[in-house]
């Protein structure tokens, strides 16, 4: 069901051998519409590379809206109008964060910059949010992140099933930011362990972090500029 020729070194990954098969049974037998396409799952590791990580943005699952999901968490097509809601409250937060936000809701221009894109489930039913959150592709984050656990690296962590993959993540190394969710139901909700997204600043403080590194800053707004 897969063309798996363009993940690169993600390919090596056990997850592609030992869960991928039964996933893809699964995937089969579905009866409902799912998202992103077949040919999309993949693409925001297909994207960028394990060592061009720089930061990586922690999601839950696609937007289960019928032609928003492209593979890449919290973004969607150029032309998609109005934005998927969460994308509209990360666009309203950027621009009281760094005063300015992108043109449409592609952010592709961030995975070019270093930026993984990663939701923990990979796949969704139209209509229905955390429909495929038992299918097994939190096996494929937890690797993914262990992967990534070679070097120093910026985590933002959106909801409650991303602070849980991400538990692992060493926080001493890493600029780790717990928040909730950037949906509409989350957005202002706050625990004795996270922040609200509304006020989180991600943006210029996951910014910040990576200059203090010398890694260099990510431009989140203005793709014109790369």
């Amino acid at each position: 069901m897969f063309d798996l020729g363009r993940l690169g070194a993600w390919r090596a990954l056990p997850f592609f051998e030992n869960n991928l098969p039964q996933i893809e049974d699964k995937l089969a037998r579905e009866t409902r519409t799912f998202f992103p396409p077949s040919h999309q799952l993949f693409t925001a590791l297909e994207r960028v590379q394990p060592e061009d990580v720089r930061v990586v943005i922690l999601g839950q699952d696609p937007y289960p809206t019928f032609g928003h999901a492209h593979g890449f968490a919290f973004s969607a097509d150029a032309q998609t109008a109005p934005l998927p809601r969460s994308l509209a409250n990360i666009y309203r937060e950027m621009h009281d964060d760094l005063g300015a936000t992108p043109p449409n809701a592609d952010l592709r221009f961030w995975a070019d910059q270093g930026v993984l894109l990663l939701n923990t489930i990979l796949t969704v039913p139209e209509g229905a949010a955390k429909g495929h959150a038992k299918l097994g592709w939190q096996h494929l984050t937890d690797q993914i992140l262990e992967q990534l656990s070679d070097t120093p690296r910026c985590y933002l962590l959106w909801g409650k099933d991303a602070h849980k993959a991400a538990a692992g993540v060493d926080a001493e190394a890493n600029f780790k930011l717990h928040s909730s969710h950037p949906s509409p139901l989350g957005v202002t909700k706050s625990g004795a362990t996270f922040e609200a997204f509304r006020g989180s600043r991600p943006f210029s403080r996951s910014n910040a972090w990576l200059r203090s590194r010398d890694l260099g800053s990510i431009n989140w707004s203005d793709p014109e500029a790369l």
